[in-house]
């Protein structure tokens, strides 16, 4: 082997070796630079931030809320969180990415007790469904006297109820149908309904 051919294979197995190291230069560097943007209010750093780790922030929000769309309200979240807190983070205490997922904890966390508000919510308003379901065996005048309190009503929280009572929507479609959301049907019901029993009871007295 001359002289030539050994230098060569020195300089090539010494690149090989050194280039893992330069790479994880660059990579550090180009994080560095990425934090000292995002912490400047950069807004292009920010893009930066939600292109490499939204993907992990909705994979922990889907796998702990079996949900992509609160998944993807979640990733939503986080990413605003940490962009109005970016002042608040320490990169001495933790790495932008390990910030950003105990950011993500708390907002799964956060969507978790809403799902459980929302669940204590449909139960209160399924344990009033009697109220404004239709028995069969109800008497004309009973009916009339519904039909008459809910001309009564403003025409969108009537609509809402002739939707409940008529057409036996659950508050999800009547939302869909009407446009609505959610949280604004099942007020107009609750308050609806409350109108109605009022009524109803008026004209149990009188009889």
């Amino acid at each position: 082997m001359d002289t030539r051919t050994t230098r060569y294979r020195s300089r090539r197995q010494h690149a090989h070796v050194s280039a893992p190291y330069a790479n994880s230069t660059d990579d550090e560097r180009d994080q560095s630079n990425l934090v000292a943007g995002f912490r400047a209010g950069d807004e292009r750093a920010l893009a930066e931030a939600y292109a490499r780790w939204s993907p992990l922030v909705y994979t922990l929000a889907v796998r702990s809320l079996g949900d992509t769309g609160e998944a993807e309200d979640v990733t939503q979240k986080v990413f605003i969180a940490a962009w109005h807190g970016r002042t608040g983070f320490d990169e001495t205490r933790a790495a932008l990415p390990a910030w950003i997922v105990g950011i993500t904890r708390h907002a799964i966390a956060d969507a978790h007790e809403a799902r459980a508000r929302r669940r204590r919510l449909e139960q209160s308003l399924v344990d009033e469904v009697d109220l404004y379901t239709v028995d069969e065996s109800a008497d004309v005048a009973e009916r009339l006297l519904i039909g008459e309190e809910l001309n009564r009503l403003e025409p969108v929280p009537q609509r809402v109820m002739r939707l409940a009572f008529y057409e036996d929507l659950t508050h999800v479609q009547i939302a869909d149908s009407l446009g609505l959301p959610l949280g604004t049907v099942k007020s107009h019901i609750r308050r609806s309904l409350t109108r109605l029993r009022t009524r109803l009871e008026a004209n149990d007295d009188a009889s």
